[in-house]
């Protein structure tokens, strides 16, 4: 290390942003992710003894990735290498190795390649690494907010242990914050503040889990307010409500929580839960996602949820998606809170979905079953001399407009594919049914 080097070192422990200086050195200092690094947690006790094995951490932003990593680089006896996905190229990477080898080679040392990000590189990257990971060259560390099954080579992971971790608790945001306020070594107690109860309580949960969106709040606000008459900064609630202001929305238009979001939203729909239903909805909108994007989702949870149930649902579902394209936002979120509130309350029947995937395997099945001549087209020429049409019952000709015949090919006579539901109108439509057969049963029999 050269002068200006451990002068910039010197200088980033006192003039780094807050999360940064406040971040952990031991297992011990970490707070949170006990499901992971709990004394009797297999990365714990791997990160003890030394003992890592190439890993991938994933979670949401400010939930201790890079923290976990920086720990393993304080305990570990191996060469500990960093290298961001953001921009890492080539040459980053082949020096690395080089660097790698030369350790196992010349002084038989292990290499941590730590990766933030890793799901930035593209799949030439990944494979590239792929080779080293194998061979031991390098044990890999990559953290990613991405789900690693998506974003990560399925051959790394292979070779990977993967480890969630999930946003902090209000509690361990709490304690955090307080670290941040009162430690002599890493925090601010320098500046002689104080934080009120209530502060603590909304910071916390403002937070949403996030360290760094805390920590980066009690900064601003310390850095930012005046002094006292007691000498003292006070972060009181008002304070914190300037520094933090809103929640960080936890939501990628591409990524994970887009998914997770969407499938909470249909699933509630699906459960005739209303009032979950219209919170997901909220929380898409306020992330900023397309209306167009959800009223498609109701289209499909309309015909695949509710059905003949409630066969107005799909008009409901679509005239909402067509009133939101004419009113734009912020009016469309009416018409979806309208028609959300009406699908999750609509009677459940999946029976249109069940309908048509039983009647495709069939055709996958059995192949292109001849259909019955009766049902055939006799408008064109020589179809009558192939017999097409020919015996052919028109149902309006028969009592209630229906008479039975076959229908479907001979080979699937008395398979069924739609069975009403006895939720809402199917169980209308149910027993219309059975009154239909019913009669023409008692029509045949009258006539013999």
């Amino acid at each position: 290390m050269d002068l200006f080097e451990y002068a910039r070192t010197k200088n980033s422990d006192t003039e780094s942003p807050l999360a940064a200086r406040m971040r952990p050195k031991t297992l011990e200092e970490v707070v949170g992710q006990e499901h992971i690094i709990g004394k009797d947690k297999l990365l714990y006790r791997a990160i003890k003894a030394d003992k890592i094995r190439s890993i991938i951490l994933y979670g949401p932003p400010g939930t201790g990735k890079t923290t976990l990593a920086k720990v393993i680089a304080n305990t570990t006896k191996a060469e500990f290498l960093q290298i961001n996905a953001t921009v890492a190229g080539k040459k980053d990477m082949e020096e690395v190795i080089e660097k790698a080898k030369n350790n196992a080679g010349m002084f038989q040392k292990k290499t941590i390649l730590f990766i933030d990000e890793i799901h930035r590189f593209n799949k030439g990257q990944q494979d590239y690494l792929l080779p080293f990971v194998e061979d031991g060259t390098i044990t890999l560390i990559g953290a990613t907010t991405e789900n690693p099954y998506f974003e990560v080579n399925g051959a790394l992971l292979s070779r990977s242990v993967i480890f969630e971790l999930k946003p902090l608790s209000v509690d361990d945001i709490k304690v955090l914050i307080k670290r941040a306020v009162y430690d002599t070594q890493k925090g601010m107690a320098s500046y002689n503040a104080t934080i009120d109860e209530e502060a603590l309580d909304f910071l916390a949960n403002m937070a949403d889990g996030d360290a760094r969106h805390a920590l980066n709040a009690i900064e601003l606000g310390i850095m930012t307010t005046n002094r006292s008459e007691d000498g003292k900064i006070h972060i009181t609630t008002e304070v914190a409500k300037e520094c933090i202001q809103k929640k960080v929305a936890r939501y990628d238009k591409d990524g994970d929580n887009h998914y997770d979001t969407i499938s909470a939203f249909i699933k509630s729909i699906r459960g005739s839960d209303p009032d979950a239903a219209v919170y997901y909805l909220a929380r898409m909108l306020d992330a900023g996602e397309d209306p167009k994007f959800i009223a498609r989702r109701m289209m499909v949870s309309a015909s695949e949820d509710i059905g003949n149930a409630d066969p107005k649902a799909l008009e409901i579902a679509v005239a909402a998606s067509l009133a939101v394209e004419r009113l734009g936002m912020p009016e469309g979120r009416i018409t979806l809170s309208q028609a959300v509130t009406y699908l999750a309350t609509a009677p459940k029947s999946n029976s249109a979905i069940t309908a048509i995937d039983d009647a495709i395997k069939e055709v996958r099945e059995s192949g292109n079953l001849q259909i019955p001549s009766h049902l055939k087209d006799a408008h064109y020429k020589s179809a009558s001399k192939l017999g097409h049409g020919t015996g052919y019952l028109y149902a309006h000709n028969y009592p209630n407009h229906y008479v039975k015949q076959q229908y479907l090919p001979y080979e699937l006579n008395g398979k069924e594919f739609y069975s009403p539901s006895g939720n809402g109108y199917e169980l209308k439509i149910r027993d219309h049914m059975r009154a239909l057969k019913a009669a023409e049963e008692k029509r045949k029999k009258d006539n013999d």
